[in-house]
């Protein structure tokens, strides 16, 4: 049986995330959602609600759990046994900060593999923070998230219509 690990902040889930969820699933038998406990940047949802909300999102998906995790992300791979890191990449830009990530990850558990899955197209341009600004300023992201999500940021930024 091989377990990979996707980690991430998810602040919140978007449709993109879950791409690549449903992709990793579809190639291992085990996917842990790994959320980070402590992302170095502000977050609108607590790691609870981050957990929370991507559990509901992968409801469907049986060989697919999410749990929040602490520390590096190579050492909690090797805790819950997993083999690889997934990863996503949505455009050119995040290829240098996820291979300077690889390489380190590399120099420190050398026996884990990454594997880097191209969002699709219609996801490309959404990030989390871009989605929260839009949110905030009361624009439609119903195309980007899944309704729960949408419902969760209307209800936590549309009050004061500030972006985080």
């Amino acid at each position: 049986m091989i377990t990979a690990i996707y980690p991430g902040g998810f602040d919140p889930v978007t449709n993109g995330h879950l791409d690549i969820v449903r992709r990793a699933a579809s190639i291992f038998d085990d996917v842990i959602v790994a959320v980070y406990d402590t992302p170095s940047k502000s977050l609108l949802f607590n790691t609870k609600e981050r957990v929370a909300l991507f559990s509901e999102a992968v409801v469907g998906i049986p060989n697919v759990r999410v749990v929040p995790y602490k520390g590096l992300t190579v050492d909690y791979a090797r805790r819950v046994g997993a083999r690889v890191i997934v990863r996503g990449m949505r455009r050119i830009a995040d290829f240098e900060s996820e291979f300077e990530m690889a390489l380190m990850n590399k120099n420190l558990a050398p026996d884990l593999e990454e594997l880097y899955f191209i969002t699709a197209l219609a996801y490309q341009y959404v990030s989390a923070s871009l989605l929260k600004e839009v949110a905030a300023l009361g624009g439609a992201i119903s195309q980007f998230v899944p309704p729960h999500v949408e419902h969760a940021l209307i209800e936590r930024l549309r009050p004061t219509g500030v972006a985080p």
